[in-house]
């Protein structure tokens, strides 16, 4: 499909810390989120609990996750988030996407929101 980008802020539930901002990947084959473990931290996310992830090359990790607050492109959403390697591409998986009802177009690879979020 290609590569999408769009700028985000990320931060704790509490909002108690400075956030997050970045450009992240837009990945609507990732279900959830992932930013490097040190960054979450910075911006006061917890980790809540651990799961298992397949990556993109096949290879099965285990990584910690939390719940944080994302906002893009003038919406914002809690969602869970993965505590990635140092130095790892911020991702935006596709329940963000689902949530603020953002959809990816494929012919243009733009970011555009919906008229309105399916409720069936």
């Amino acid at each position: 499909m290609g590569t999408t980008y769009t700028t985000a802020a990320l931060r704790s539930l509490t909002a108690d810390r400075s956030p997050y901002e970045a450009d992240f990947l837009v990945d609507t084959g990732s279900i959830d989120c992932l930013v490097s473990a040190s960054r979450l931290r910075q911006a006061g996310v917890k980790e809540e609990g651990r799961a298992t992830y397949e990556l993109a090359n096949g290879s099965v990790v285990e990584y910690a996750y939390g719940f944080a607050r994302i906002v893009f492109m003038g919406m914002e959403t809690v969602t869970q988030v993965i505590f990635g390697p140092e130095g790892c591409e911020p991702i935006l998986g596709v329940v963000a996407l689902e949530n603020t009802g953002i959809g990816v177009d494929p012919a243009t690879r733009t970011l555009k929101r919906l008229s309105v979020k399916p409720l069936k």
